[in-house]
């Protein structure tokens, strides 16, 4: 991987980081060369499981995003919080059944992400979001929340399972998430300002397509994105949605992209084809320019694990010019049909191409596993954020310094290239060929 190398300054007194003219050039913290990865070190301790497992505050690294103004400050997205599954069918354990989902502010010191601040995510209230999932007909999946103790614990029509996240130039957030999906906007200190979801059940009234309701449970709208000229956000789903039903769908590899008006509130659909079927989806889009995007796709596996080693995470580059938009004019729960079937059901190119609709058309520009050395460790990678055409940021989940152990409970998360617990990263990387 090469290391990305920049120079301090131009004649013009400015400052020239990853292709960007920066206007702070006083600040002496702008390093001249970015590092292969930063890390984020010690963690504050969560809260600790029955069995003794230590659960982090780290979680940060589901999505990324680059700062306005300073190109070493990245704002890094946790989820909803540690989490195992129960004895009991569709039982969760929340680690921390009040987590708040939070966004954390870092600067890149060499090889450190130091925490800078904490932005909790709050309603429009005012009071602290949870990750708890959300109740019948407002985002459900089906879960039964547990707290540490095994008690069931209520659902949250506010929780949210924060996955995407997009720094507005205005310094305001969109998040969208896997429960609903809900598309949130909030200010720049975290309070709520607006709630989209296919429900009609958010706070300024507008709505995302019925159909998204379907998706999988813990795979919805896992990415977004804003385009250059700041009109439009883009999501992407994670994986195949549950359209009409799990089984229909099977052996699927169609995602929908979902394109969201800010002005307007009006929605485009777009299908895009993941590389094959077992994987476990994309987790991260980023807007190249207004109609073209990188996606980042990938399994489950860690990378240097002799056992079940990572065979799959790449990034790729999309385009959304000529595809067919399937949005269904009627807004049916199952979106539009195509001969009786859903998107979904058509599952690959051919089954698409014989329905007559053109997805999007897409080349490789990154593979983590191969352009990374020695090796990448992690098995989420999730964020991806882009510095410049020839530069990426990419970050990792650490889920908090633990897994589920199998047993009901928890257990550290040990990377097995490294033997030690998986801690929140950014890589900094070069692409052989600029994005544009």
């Amino acid at each position: 991987m090469k290391i990305a190398s920049l120079p301090l300054s131009l004649t013009t007194g400015c400052v020239l980081i990853a292709g960007l003219v920066v206007s702070a050039c006083e600040d002496h913290r702008i390093p001249a060369v970015l590092p292969a990865f930063s890390e984020a070190s010690n963690p504050a301790i969560l809260a600790t499981s029955p069995n003794g497992t230590v659960l982090y505050n780290g979680g940060f690294g589901s999505a990324i995003a680059q700062d306005h103004t300073d190109p070493t400050v990245f704002y890094l997205l946790t989820d909803r919080g540690p989490n195992a599954a129960g004895a009991a069918a569709n039982t969760i354990i929340f680690g921390k059944a009040d987590f708040t989902p939070q966004i954390g502010r870092f600067h890149v010191v060499g090889n450190q992400l130091v925490l800078e601040k904490v932005i909790l995510l709050k309603n429009a209230a005012g009071q602290l979001l949870t990750g708890l999932p959300n109740p019948i007909g407002q985002g459900n999946t089906g879960e039964i929340a547990l707290d540490l103790n095994g008690q069931t614990v209520a659902p949250n029509a506010d929780g949210i399972d924060s996955e995407g996240l997009v720094l507005a130039s205005d310094g305001t957030f969109w998040i969208s998430d896997e429960y609903g999906p809900h598309i949130a906007h909030f200010d720049a200190t975290g309070k709520t300002i607006e709630r989209i979801n296919p429900f009609g059940s958010g706070t300024g009234g507008r709505t995302l397509p019925k159909v998204l309701a379907r998706r999988r449970p813990n795979r919805g709208m896992e990415g977004l994105t804003i385009t250059p000229d700041g009109k439009t956000l883009v999501g992407l789903m994670q994986s195949p949605m549950y359209n009409p039903s799990s089984g229909a769908v099977s052996g699927s590899t169609v995602l929908r992209v979902i394109t969201f008006d800010i002005a307007t509130g009006a929605t485009k659909q777009y299908a895009y084809l993941m590389e094959n079927s077992t994987l476990t989806g994309c987790s991260e889009i980023a807007a190249i320019t207004n109609t073209t995007f990188i996606a980042l796709e990938r399994d489950g596996n860690y990378g240097g694990n002799s056992v079940s080693p990572a065979t799959f995470k790449r990034i790729y580059k999309f385009d959304l010019a000529g595809a067919t938009d399937i949005s269904d004019p009627t807004n049916s729960d199952a979106g539009k049909l195509y001969n009786g079937l859903t998107v979904e059901q058509l599952k690959d190119k051919a089954g698409l191409q014989n329905a007559g609709v053109v997805p999007v058309t897409k080349t490789l520009v990154f593979d983590i596993l191969t352009e990374i050395s020695p090796v990448y460790p992690h098995d989420k990678a999730e964020g991806v954020t882009i510095l410049s055409p020839t530069q990426l940021a990419i970050s990792n989940d650490d889920d908090f310094g633990v897994v589920d152990n199998g047993k009901n409970g928890f257990t550290t998360k040990i990377l097995p290239a490294t033997g030690k617990v998986d801690l929140n990263r950014i890589y900094f990387v070069t692409l052989k060929a600029p994005l544009k």
